[in-house]
């Protein structure tokens, strides 16, 4: 099909087919959202302190593990000796109450668990979401019915109490990032199952699938070569959403203490221990949430900025000043 043909907008849909000249206006459009920039500046600071922990760690001379029982205070309960929780040139960030262990080690290393589940389980949600409702939309109707009726189920399922329940019962063994992201993933998938379903079954009507299926394909090579391409667009959106919803159920999960285990670092896991040293030691509590607060803010922000640049007229609910006349320079440049 005409790269026109493929960049042109769904019937009745809020979101745009992505072609070649798309994709263009797209990062033009993302690129005049200040917010979505600096959010994105953000996040990849995020993902490269994250994937450079090891280095950090060696630069500081620290490791996230290693006990200091000779800086903490036994006589007032593991208080850290000194000011600050610490603080100092070979402790960055202080140490942990109770076992002394280096604070900026645990934190940079709980970036990669905290990210890394969440973008696991993400991928996990979207790759059986699509399965499911790209197959619920393409099926007959006994199809549709029994996957839409089982989406329906997974989509009611309270989401902590299942992950609870299936945490508590698999065996300690096995990897806690690991399992921890399967059972994010394989719990609600549900609702992407359904933006998909839903936008398949729109797509399904439009003019170069229909063309398609006269030629004679078949429904695989429709879904591959049509149906696809037009989904990247929801998807992409809702997996960027995805994320910081992820982070956050991680952290909950950890916090409750059936998460991430001891000594693997984890912000949730970290505050979970840190609720009782928050006058003696506050930066220990402090530091995660403050890490948490970020990530989530600017992985919300910059999912808004992309849902805005593959849909322009969608209203950003972040958005301030200046921002709808840059987006509308943004679209004016892309059309010249």
């Amino acid at each position: 099909m005409s790269e026109a043909l493929a960049a042109s907008q769904a019937p009745g849909t809020d979101i745009v087919v992505p072609g070649a000249s798309g994709a263009r206006q797209f990062w033009r459009r993302l690129r005049a959202q200040r917010a979505a920039l600096v959010a994105a500046v953000v996040v990849a600071l995020l993902v490269l302190v994250a994937l450079a922990a090891p280095l950090l760690t060696a630069i500081e001379g620290q490791d996230p593990t290693t006990y200091h029982p000779s800086l903490v205070d036994s006589a007032r309960g593991g208080v850290p000796v000194g000011s600050l929780g610490g603080i100092g040139a070979d402790h960055w960030l202080g140490i942990e109450p109770q076992t002394g262990r280096d604070l900026f080690a645990r934190l940079v290393y709980g970036a990669r668990v905290s990210l890394g589940v969440a973008l696991a389980a993400t991928l996990v949600q979207v790759a059986i979401g699509v399965l499911v409702g790209a197959a619920a939309a393409l099926g007959n109707r006994w199809v549709d019915q029994l996957l839409s009726r089982i989406t329906d189920i997974i989509v009611a399922l309270p989401l902590m109490i299942m992950s609870l329940a299936l945490l508590a019962i698999v065996p300690a063994g096995f990897p806690r990032p690991v399992l921890v992201a399967l059972v994010i993933g394989l719990v609600a998938w549900g609702t992407t199952a359904k933006i998909v379903r839903a936008q398949t079954l729109t797509l399904k009507e439009l003019d170069y699938v229909s063309a398609a299926r006269l030629s004679g394909w078949g429904t695989w090579r429709i879904a591959r070569r049509e149906l696809l391409p037009g989904l990247a667009a929801p998807v992409i959106t809702y997996a960027a959403l995805l994320v910081p919803i992820n982070i956050t159920v991680e952290a909950s999960l950890s916090f409750l203490g059936v998460g991430v285990k001891p000594p693997t670092p984890s912000w949730g896991q970290m505050l979970t221990a840190a609720d009782v040293w928050y006058q003696a030691a506050p930066q220990y509590l402090l530091l995660p949430a403050g890490a948490l607060f970020v990530t989530v803010l600017a992985l919300t922000v910059l999912g808004d900025g992309v849902r805005t640049a593959l849909d322009p007229r969608a209203a950003s609910r972040l958005r301030v000043g200046a921002g709808r006349k840059q987006e509308a320079k943004a679209d004016q440049g892309g059309a010249l």
